[in-house]
């Protein structure tokens, strides 16, 4: 069981941890009980959550019992932003996210212990034990084992203490909860060893401090990096918007094409910490990209296994189908209208009302694929302009009716690359 630290290292998955050599020893001696929490501040955790999975599922397939909590209590606090005051969810807002949040992560995890006999997940929420604790009870059992000079040391809490925003006493209380939940976990299943982001170090550590305080025996943490692009964003962002791995919010379609569409750079980092590939095939991927960069084979070892870890075999095939279809590799008629109304909705989408009739040039422009009509007429005369992949030759001519797929929908497509849909009204 003492190799999964390596295994951990290997992939760039500890940024910190407590004494690593009792930890290591801990854990050959095991099987383990450890734990990672999740607050269910949006209705769906995003693709930067999936780092905190690879080390449950990491230190589940080495033998040891997964627990994962979605914070219905510290859900409705928020832990100290370094800028400003968390907007506070309503209960039955948080109550409903945990809900969704736990039925969307529980095949991370289910499907490895009913295919191979691991340790089956335990899920929990922190509502369950928080709820009952009254305000005596949390100052007299639970804050007199704080200090505050160390808790004001803390870097979100201290950025904001010096900021005109200042802090409330709602969220610096944030890391007695946290560290509490640490406490109940012990005393109901055992857990000895907490995960988590780096950002929550100092959270981690003082449940690892409560727990020797007042039961008296030792308690383990590790954390993962903080991820960000190589241009210094944060990961899972793209144009403003998130990545989620809710596929309500991000269609399998898009998750797939985030991951293809990465830098190379950001390939290269990833590659060890998200894939679960042995070590000498991430080794020949790296080595392979560097070799032809343009084949952009990382990008797709990463989309291809995180998919079907976030979304399934099914959705992997549809979202690998689209892209086939959508730049000219396969037919579109063999998209069923869902997957390929998803996928266009994400290039960008021009909606027609109905008895409309506008000419290619005008759907080009339109669609905002091009500037102008004619620039639409030059891109046509130059053959880079296609109708459902097929190459325009007249782009003052109007699509015919068996141009339009089914659902009602026209792929345009302007070069390789550039794609836009359009649907047409009812």
């Amino acid at each position: 069981m003492n190799d999964v630290i390596d295994e951990l290292h290997r992939r760039g998955l500890i940024a910190l941890s407590t004494d690593e050599e009792a930890l290591s020893k801990h854990l050959a001696d095991g099987p383990v009980t450890y734990y990672c929490g999740f607050d269910p501040t949006a209705p769906s955790l995003h693709v930067g959550h999936l780092l905190q999975f690879m080390v449950l599922r990491a230190l589940q397939r080495a033998g040891h019992q997964p627990i994962v909590l979605v914070g219905g209590a510290t859900g409705l606090i928020g832990d100290p932003r370094p800028s400003s005051e968390r907007q506070l969810n309503s209960k039955e807002t948080v109550a409903g996210w945990v809900d969704r949040i736990r039925r969307r992560v529980a095949p991370f995890l289910d499907l490895p212990a009913e295919r191979d006999g691991l340790r089956a997940p335990i899920y929990v929420d922190n509502l369950d034990w928080t709820a009952p604790l009254s305000a005596i009870d949390f100052l007299r059992d639970l804050g007199k084992h704080f200090r505050v000079n160390r808790m004001l040391a803390k870097e979100a809490v201290s950025a904001r203490l010096n900021s005109d925003a200042g802090i409330s006493y709602t969220e610096f209380s944030y890391q007695i909860l946290q560290a509490n939940d640490f406490l109940e976990l012990h005393r109901r299943h055992g857990c000895t060893l907490q995960s988590g982001g780096s950002d929550q170090w100092g959270n981690i550590t003082a449940g690892v401090d409560l727990i020797r305080r007042v039961e008296g025996v030792s308690a383990h943490a590790l954390a993962t990096p903080l991820i960000t692009t190589s241009d210094g964003k944060k990961i899972g962002k793209t144009e403003g918007a998130t990545i989620w791995l809710d596929p309500e919010l991000t269609s399998p379609y898009a998750f797939f094409q985030y991951w293809l569409n990465i830098d190379d750079v950001d390939a290269r980092a990833w590659l060890p910490l998200f894939s679960e590939r042995p070590a000498d095939e991430i080794d020949a991927l790296l080595t392979e990209s560097l070799e032809h960069p343009a084949a952009r084979g990382l990008q797709r070892a990463l989309a291809e296994e995180l998919t079907l870890l976030v979304h399934g075999p099914e959705e992997l095939r549809h979202a690998e189908a689209a892209g086939r279809a959508l730049f000219g590799r396969d037919d579109l008629a063999t998209l069923d209208p869902a997957t390929l109304g998803a996928a266009l909705r994400e290039a960008g989408v021009l909606e027609l009302t109905a008895g409309e009739t506008p000419t290619i040039a005008q759907l080009f422009q339109r669609a905002g694929l091009v500037r102008s009509l004619s620039e639409a007429r030059r891109t046509v005369k130059e053959g880079g302009a296609y109708l459902n992949n097929e190459r325009v030759t007249d782009a003052d001519a109007v699509p015919a009716e068996s141009d339009w797929l089914a659902g009602g929908w026209l792929v345009l497509r302007r070069g390789r690359r550039n794609v836009a849909g359009v649907v047409r009204g009812a």
